[in-house]
């Protein structure tokens, strides 16, 4: 075991895969001799050569479609898009493209494609460079999003998405990069030192796409969420005292309705945290398969906490997305009704 930060898993992962699958390459804007903006490529072209791990130019668009090509050839090439903001460009080869290619051509051609972007807020990175767009991937069908909340799932399940045949959408908090960090009163640091999962095994280990993980145990009220916000929501259980059960759901799509369905119908209330959009967020889903899975089940009106229906605010960055506060008002609200 070595005790990582969510970067060094990353780069872990793909290591891992590099040296045993020669079909795996990496490539990106600046991924290269520079090692990426955040250093998750940081030594991976020193150690296999420029042919697997090299820099692409400012085109987002042509990253995704030579990584489409690649896959198709049978290599499975991890393609990062240097900020989720900056994939807009290339959305178009994701839906149209990477996402039907199985279907379109009746199995003849798969897309196992891997696309990493960085993405939430809390760095004070402004506008075009803090947004969490996880709602456009899971809407498409074909693709499969993953977003982690720690070190090991973050190499365990950037493996599986390596290795699985259709294209994974991976998004990384780059908040939660490097371990604590905080920058507002409102919003706590990664409690690192006391999470069981910084703890990344040595070698080849998969955290199978589909399946969720409970962080925290509890009967009162379940919390879904993801990425960032697993911390936030375990800050505002210890912060309000309330029995709450934090469910991390790891991978949006496929999504692990088993295990929300056993979690709600045992606390019989739910609160559903994500840093993205209110309107038309993934939470919108979360509260449908709620709603539509567990209503007799449940004892009060599911609650959602989200970023506010507007353009990512700088000035008011801490404000927008979900801190223990506004969390642990939605736990009592929860509990008291």
């Amino acid at each position: 075991m070595a005790r990582l930060s969510m970067v060094e898993a990353i780069r872990d992962a793909m290591d891992c895969k590099m040296a045993e699958d020669e079909r795996v390459v990496v490539f990106g804007e600046d991924v290269g001799y520079f090692g990426g903006v955040f250093r998750c490529t940081e030594g991976l072209q020193r150690k296999y050569g420029k042919q697997r791990c090299f820099d692409a130019p400012i085109n987002e668009s042509g990253i995704v479609a030579v990584a489409i090509g690649m896959g198709a050839y049978g290599l499975r090439p991890v393609a990062e898009i240097q900020f989720a903001d900056y994939v807009y460009p290339g959305y178009d080869q994701i839906v149209s493209e990477a996402a039907r290619l199985r279907f379109r051509s009746g199995g003849e051609f798969f897309a196992p494609i891997v696309i990493r972007m960085p993405c939430g807020g809390g760095i004070y990175g402004g506008q075009t460079h803090s947004q969490s767009p996880e709602a456009l991937f899971t809407h498409v069908s074909g693709l499969k999003t993953v977003i982690p909340s720690n070190p090991y799932d973050a190499k365990g399940l950037l493996i599986a998405a390596i290795e699985d045949d259709d294209p994974v959408i991976f998004l990384e908090p780059k908040r939660l990069y490097n371990g604590p960090f905080s920058g507002h009163p409102e919003q706590p640091a990664v409690p690192w030192a006391k999470h069981p999962l910084s703890e990344v095994p040595e070698g080849r280990y998969a955290v199978p796409l589909g399946k969720a993980a409970v962080r925290r145990e509890g009967k009162g009220v379940t919390v879904l969420c993801y990425g960032t916000m697993v911390h936030v929501a375990e800050a505002a259980a210890e912060e309000t005292g309330v029995d709450a059960e934090i469910v991390d759901l790891r991978s949006l799509v496929p999504l692990d309705v088993d295990a929300i369905v056993a979690s709600v119908e045992k606390t019989g209330r739910c609160v559903i945290v994500h840093e993205a959009t209110l309107s038309s967020g993934f939470g919108a889903e979360l509260a449908a398969q709620v709603m539509e899975r567990c209503f007799y089940a449940l004892e009060a009106p599911v609650e959602r906490v989200a970023g506010w229906d507007t353009p990512y605010p700088h000035a008011e960055e801490w404000d927008y997305f979900p801190g223990p506060a506004r969390v642990g008002r939605a736990l009592l609200k929860a509990m008291e009704a």
